[in-house]
């Protein structure tokens, strides 16, 4: 347990070379709020819960009283997901409610630790055809999402454990500077 949080702090640590990135992902939230756009995150497994702890972080409140954001986690509605994934295949469960939600100014928000998951880059593929703008969280491997991605933050580890808990802190960050922005 020792080297397990020893390895925590590391990687935490590393977080420092990347706050530009966390910066720019904030000020674009920041921006497109304003312009009235939305925000569509997206993930699997635990970064499908990521997803929608972000969504509940910016459409309730995080740590200050504020006006709700618009920001939705498409995977949270199990008839869609499963409709779509029984009739057009899994692959497509983000890609088809992207393709119906998003408009040119909204952002579409993967998280992902292999940064490969067939789903989720399909979604982001819907999301450049949507003329949104695409933000990734994602390991150091990265996979394609890097490169469907406007703005992206890898994580530098492999274990999806360590990867999560850096996005956490990454996205907590995030929605702070949003609520700073807010409740001026």
């Amino acid at each position: 347990m020792h080297q397990q949080i020893e390895d925590h702090v590391q990687v935490a640590q590393g977080l420092l070379k990347n706050i530009d990135i966390i910066e720019k992902i904030a000020n674009l939230l920041i921006t497109r709020f304003a312009d009235g756009n939305k925000v569509l995150l997206l993930g699997n497994g635990g970064s499908a819960a990521d997803a929608q702890h972000i969504a509940a972080e910016l459409s309730g409140r995080f740590k200050r009283d504020r006006k709700a954001l618009p920001a939705l986690a498409v995977t949270t509605d199990t008839s869609i997901l499963t409709a779509v994934g029984n009739d057009l295949g899994f692959d497509q469960i983000f890609a088809r409610q992207i393709e119906a939600l998003a408009k040119p100014g909204d952002i579409v928000w993967a998280l992902s630790v292999s940064g490969s998951s067939p789903n989720v880059l399909a979604a982001m593929r819907a999301a450049e055809q949507c003329k949104a703008t695409c933000v990734g969280f994602t390991s150091r491997r990265g996979g394609a999402l890097r490169e469907l991605c406007e703005f992206s933050l890898a994580v530098d580890h492999d274990d999806s454990d360590r990867v999560q808990e850096i996005h956490g802190l990454a996205y907590h960050l995030i929605c702070d500077q949003i609520e700073k922005h807010y409740c001026i």
